[in-house]
């Protein structure tokens, strides 16, 4: 009774932290484009430096530093987001026979390998979201790369906060997927 007692006294003494603020990426767009309706895809998770595959969302002070958004932080681990608003994108877009994750089963035709380049916001160039992704269209059924492209899209912070930051990111990847994707249906 009497460590019952002791302990009960110490949680008294603590303060309580303020939990982060948890961001995600809104909705994927619906992306018009070439129909590949025979056609399955399998989106993996895209790699990513240690940097950017964390729940931080990074600031580029300089071109060699980095520092993360305070009291912020993403929902999950960046790459997994990003697979997931790939995916949905596909899906949303009605063009393909099928898109699926590593483990879905579905019968594939095409692997849509990505890398996260860049996923920041530049506070050395006057504050502005950057969001570069690596693209390779892989054929599944023989291993052949059938195309590769690098996306890039930048936006304006607008606003203060780091909601503002949060929603120029959005809005820059927002651009990147909606090329991504078009670009990939005229592919496969």
């Amino acid at each position: 009774m009497a460590m019952v007692t002791g302990l009960s006294g110490c949680a008294g003494g603590l303060v309580p932290s303020t939990p982060p603020d948890t961001y995600g990426l809104s909705a994927a767009p619906v992306v018009a484009g070439g129909s590949a309706r025979n056609r399955q895809i399998l989106i993996s998770v895209p790699t990513a430096l240690k940097a950017l595959d964390s729940e931080q969302i990074v600031i580029r002070t300089s071109p060699a530093a980095i520092e993360y958004l305070a009291k912020s932080q993403w929902s999950d681990r960046l790459p997994n987001i990003v697979q997931d608003k790939l995916v949905q994108a596909f899906e949303n877009s009605g063009a393909v026979g099928g898109v699926g994750r590593p483990g879905d089963g579905l019968a594939i035709d095409y692997n849509i390998i990505s890398a996260i380049r860049a996923f920041e916001i530049r506070a050395d160039r006057g504050e502005l979201a950057v969001v570069e992704l690596s693209v390779k269209v892989l054929n599944d059924r023989n291993g052949v790369v059938v195309a590769s492209k690098i996306f890039r899209s930048t936006e304006p912070v607008s606003g203060i906060g780091n909601a503002a930051y949060v929603q120029s990111l959005d809005r820059a990847f927002e651009a990147v997927v909606q090329d991504l994707v078009s670009w990939t249906l005229s592919r496969i």
